[in-house]
């Protein structure tokens, strides 16, 4: 009997999967859009807007809540200071899927994009840090040796 096992397993086992699933939330929080299989995107939809909904409320609480559930600290910093405070009004339904036409070569699996309804514009995403290293000149150029003929 098949009680309890609603959902798409995706062929994998259930470590393989939530580790997919992760991987695959890090990269949209870090790109804003990506490409997968359609039955991928449909399963890391529900996943993605709970995180996003985590992070509208930057308490410390709701931050360890996201890192335990992503187990990627950079992703999560950006969910926290670029995407949660976005979607501050909105109550929901923060990604979009769209179907592409063409199939995958090989195995001839739909291909789909998620991605988020508001994204950021392109050179506005970076961290301070990513900022901070554009901003400041390269190193300098080593000092002329002086003469040993004075």
């Amino acid at each position: 009997m098949r009680h309890g096992r609603a959902g798409n397993h995706l062929s994998r086992t259930t470590a393989h999967r939530d580790a997919l699933i992760r991987n695959l939330a890090a990269a949209l929080i870090e790109h804003e859009r990506i490409r997968t299989t359609l039955p991928k995107a449909r399963n890391l939809r529900p996943f993605i807007e709970k995180l996003v909904t985590l992070s509208k409320d930057g308490s410390l609480h709701r931050r360890r809540l996201v890192v335990s559930r992503l187990h990627d600290k950079t992703a999560a910093k950006k969910l926290f200071d670029v995407i949660g405070p976005r979607f501050k009004s909105r109550p929901g339904g923060y990604t979009r899927i769209l179907k592409l036409a063409k199939r995958r070569l090989g195995d001839g699996g739909e291909q789909a994009i998620i991605e988020f309804v508001e994204r950021t514009p392109k050179g506005e995403g970076q961290p301070e840090a990513k900022a901070a290293e554009v901003a400041q000149p390269k190193a300098k150029k080593p000092a002329k040796k002086a003469s040993a003929g004075a």
